[in-house]
């Protein structure tokens, strides 16, 4: 009982979902995300299994279309026709598949880079308007789903209103700390605007999680160096020591900026909230 679009895009790896959904917590349920491999939407009675499956049957060779044939034929429990779900693949080849049983109105359209499909919509206009706004953007793909995901709801999205919201971005190697692939992983689960609020929250996403460009730093002169020491606390002497390098990693580590410290320079947003807000 959802609309969501899986994508691809070439330029950066990206592999992602955006879903929105009158159900709460819809991110703990559709969406799945590899890097190098695909992105799946399951959803509708959704089959969880078939993310992780979905995911392997990829890594095993099969394109999205293959995938979806072999979801289906192994899922026996009978609820094969209430089933819906999409795929991409890390080459830009999709599929999406929707049940005759699911409740109208019910589809799916799928192009080069990404699969839009959901049920229980005000009319096939809400996934022809993430399509279509989708084909048409440019940008960060996260930014791209979340808009695609808005243009559907202003089309009228879910019959029976909003509540939760969901986007997933895999990227090899650029979760937290570097430790996943989990890029990007922000969730609303209950709201009465939840698209807008998830909007909101990947912002904050960018600002608390995201590393800095290092064509964004700031240069350590004497003078800037002096005036961190003296918000830090510190006695000011104009070198960046290693006393000063620890005493900005322990407050940035307070307010959940340690992904955006750098040794060659300063962030411009670990500057601002230094000012704003330096040890009490």
């Amino acid at each position: 009982m959802t609309f969501s679009i899986v994508a691809f895009d070439h330029a950066t790896g990206d592999l992602g979902i955006a879903v929105a959904s009158k159900f709460l917590a819809v991110g703990a349920v559709v969406p799945w995300a590899l890097a190098g491999v695909g992105a799946v939407a399951t959803q509708s009675y959704a089959n969880t299994s078939y993310g992780p499956r979905g995911l392997d049957l990829l890594k095993g060779g099969l394109d999205p279309t293959q995938a979806i044939a072999h979801l289906l034929a192994d899922d026996v429990d009978g609820d094969v026709p209430m089933r819906q779900v999409g795929i991409v693949d890390a080459t830009g080849r999709s599929a999406s598949f929707t049940g005759p049983g699911c409740h109208p109105w019910a589809g799916g359209r799928a192009g080069a880079t990404y699969a839009a499909q959901g049920n229980i919509l005000v009319g096939a206009s809400v996934v022809d308007a993430m399509v279509e706004h989708f084909e048409a953007s440019t940008g960060e793909l996260a930014e791209r789903l979340v808009d695609a995901l808005a243009a559907g709801q202003a089309a009228g999205g879910d019959s029976r209103g909003q509540q939760s919201a969901a986007l997933v971005v895999a990227r090899d190697r650029a979760g937290y700390g570097g430790w996943n692939d989990r890029y990007i992983d922000a969730r609303v689960d209950d709201h009465r605007q939840p698209i807008d609020e998830l909007r909101r929250v990947l912002q904050l996403w960018r600002v608390y999680f995201q590393t800095p460009n290092p064509r964004d730093l700031i240069e350590l002169t004497p003078e800037l160096v002096g005036e961190v020491q003296k918000l830090l606390g510190r006695e000011p002497n104009g070198t960046w020591d290693q006393g000063t390098r620890k005493a900005l990693r322990i407050w940035a580590g307070v307010q959940n900026l340690e992904e955006r410290l750098a040794d060659t320079g300063i962030d411009p947003i670990v500057l601002r909230m230094l000012r704003e807000q330096p040890p009490r």
